[in-house]
């Protein structure tokens, strides 16, 4: 084959335009005034080709900024839950509806590593035939604060330091020595569980407590489980840092390799069901983001199969641009009193305005795939078609324009008390459910989550190291003691490693 493009060549394909359409005529040379220049401002192209480039990034994320996504379908295996809910995607054993998933990092930047230890974001969009449902969850069932005021502090501690521009373990572990809800995620996160060796090895969970209503107009709360079928496995720290001195693209190139080779992961959906009667008797607050139902209570209740078989076409069109938001439910599905699912029912949608745009939910991945009939006006990117019904630009109208259907107002939600700002400690137990968590795991699991966590405290003020362990001693006395002793441990032979140092430079450099 030649190095350039024969005539005929050249006429079995389509002709390059401008973004506008207009027939490109030479995109090899740009139009100057002789052969040595100057360049024409009027090379419309030039300045086309230029000016996109300058423009090909966009604001990336402020957390969950390092992503992988996948297509794929979700179909119902059992109709169970429907007896709690009247969403169609769930109506049929056999139904199939079309989703996207995208996994993602919590703290790094775009450019991190994927093989860091880090929550996992777990994000999934279906595309219902009563519009498009977010789920937008993590790889782990809580989270580190229950309530929205701390977020933004909660994640200023896990970017870069204003001064040194560096990571902040000091800030990190200041916080949540300070704040002891997190004890129960900050367990997970330095568990085996805390570094999955591909998106195909983890859990998801929607996390937040959500509901359900059916026809007859009865609520009930709900948790959502996604399952791997492909089993966990998971790094070491040792590990992670050997694949990331390979590559720092880890998670991409499992995610799209198994689904390019045909080994399409898998996953097993369930909810956890629990009535207001049995909410109202629980020992813990049932909407505390930091808290787990225990299995033995509220058991799960098999929904579907989740399959990803698709990779995006196009990955900046198809998942960096893809938007994710709480506020996107369908009929049957729907909030509750958690008040971080509260905020984030605002603050994504919020997000993906500033990052995208007024209309970024008509951008093709983000699109539902039913007719959408709005009336939102005009603003930057208003790229989508006209309403042709020119008159019905307001509501109510008297021009045919699209009305409200009364049949899909969800039930009213009980609540109860006054508005003011409760104490979000008070009355809230943060040391049982951690304790439930390390009594499960053996001593070899003991001893890697001991190491992880003394790895990542060494090096802060002690005093932060005291609080933290203060909090670790009442979750249970072994924990406390096994996180000192790997401390001690990595002291002693920090000081072996400087002495050894310093005897290996004074035998190159002898004092005379």
């Amino acid at each position: 084959m030649s190095e350039h493009p024969t005539d005929a060549d050249k006429a079995q394909r389509p002709t390059l335009t401008t973004s506008a359409g207009a027939p490109v005529g030479d995109n090899q040379n740009s139009l100057t005034a002789g052969p040595r220049g100057p360049l024409l401002l009027q090379d419309y192209q030039l300045v086309e080709k230029l000016s996109h480039q300058n423009r090909e990034r966009i604001p990336e994320r402020v957390v969950h900024a390092k992503g992988w996504g996948a297509f794929g379908t979700l179909t119902v295996t059992s109709t169970e839950v429907t007896k709690y809910t009247n969403a169609k995607l769930f109506n049929a054993i056999g139904k199939q509806t079309d989703l996207l998933v995208r996994f993602s990092t919590v703290a790094g930047e775009q450019g991190a590593a994927d093989a860091e230890r880090d929550v996992r974001g777990f994000s999934i969009k279906f595309y219902t035939e009563d519009g498009n449902w977010d789920l937008v969850g993590n790889n782990t069932p809580v989270f580190f604060v229950r309530d929205p005021y701390k977020f933004p502090d909660f994640i200023r501690t896990q970017k870069r330091h204003p001064k040194t521009n560096l990571r902040s373990p000091t800030a990190m572990w200041d916080f949540w020595s300070l704040s002891p809800e997190s004890l129960h995620q900050v367990t997970i996160l330095f568990s085996d569980r805390g570094l999955p060796v591909s998106p195909m090895h983890m859990n998801g969970y929607g996390s937040h407590t959500f509901s359900m209503w059916n026809d007859a107009g009865e609520r009930v709360w709900v948790k959502f489980h996604f399952k791997t079928q492909q089993g966990h496995q998971h790094y070491t720290n040792d590990e992670a840092n050997a694949v990331i001195g390979n590559s720092r693209e880890s998670y991409q190139e499992a995610l799209y390799g198994a689904i390019d080779g045909g080994r399409f992961p898998k996953w097993t959906m369930y909810v956890q069901v629990m009535t207001q009667a049995q909410a109202n008797e629980t020992a813990f607050n049932p909407f505390d983001l930091t808290k787990v139902w225990p299995h033995a209570d509220f058991p799960l209740i098999e929904v579907g199969e989740m399959e990803l078989n698709r990779n995006p076409d196009n990955y900046f069109a198809e998942i960096e641009q893809a938007a994710f938001s709480p506020s996107n439910i369908v009929k049957g599905i729907s909030f509750s009193p958690d008040k971080m699912l509260q905020a984030r029912i605002f603050s994504y949608a919020d997000a993906h305005r500033h990052r995208l745009g007024a209309h970024y939910e008509a951008l093709p991945v983000n699109q539902p795939k039913v007719p959408v009939n709005h009336y939102h006006k005009d603003g930057l990117l208003r790229f989508f078609a006209a309403n042709k019904n020119v008159d019905a630009y307001y509501e109510p109208n008297s021009f045919g324009g699209p009305v409200e259907d009364p049949s899909y107002l969800e039930p009213p939600m009980e609540v109860d008390g006054v508005a003011k700002r409760w104490n979000h400690r008070e009355g809230n137990e943060d040391y049982a459910q951690p304790r439930a968590l390390f009594q499960l795991m053996d001593d070899a699991q003991k001893g890697r989550l001991f190491a992880n966590m003394a790895g990542a405290m060494h090096g802060i003020p002690q005093f932060i190291i005291d609080r933290w362990t203060d909090h670790l001693d009442k979750v249970d006395p072994a924990y406390a003691a096994g996180v000192k002793a790997a401390l001690a441990a990595m002291d002693e032979a920090h000081e072996t490693d400087e002495t050894e140092k310093h005897v290996d430079a004074m035998a190159l450099h002898p004092v005379k």
